[in-house]
């Protein structure tokens, strides 16, 4: 077990955000930037299907293709070059609290 835990820590956190892309948002979710993510996935997404559809007429068919694959590879692309967030959020890790020293959670002593 202490092997696998290893090795999940020398994961390249950029290709895993990029692969997470697949479904577009989650990358940046990854990565804890929750705005982009939010942004992509809601009004992003629907965006895209609409713009797809409506270029289709035009383009008979082709912007069904070629539309999605453009915005999933941007936001692909944007996910792995997004910067790391991990860990910047001490309320998200609650579990650090008891062990953390008061001047690293804002208090003063």
């Amino acid at each position: 077990m202490k092997e696998l835990i290893d090795a999940w820590k020398r994961v390249d956190r950029n290709k895993i955000a990029a692969l997470l892309s697949v479904v577009p948002g989650l990358g940046h979710l990854y990565k804890h930037h929750y705005g982009a993510a939010l942004a992509i996935m809601l009004p992003g997404n629907i965006l895209m299907v609409f713009i797809a559809a409506w270029l289709s007429f035009a383009t008979l068919g082709l912007a069904l293709i070629l539309v999605p694959a453009v915005w999933f590879s941007g936001v692909a692309a944007a996910a792995y070059y997004a910067t790391d967030e991990h860990g910047m959020h001490p309320w998200l890790h609650v579990w650090n609290y008891r062990r953390a020293k008061p001047a690293m959670l804002g208090k003063k002593t």
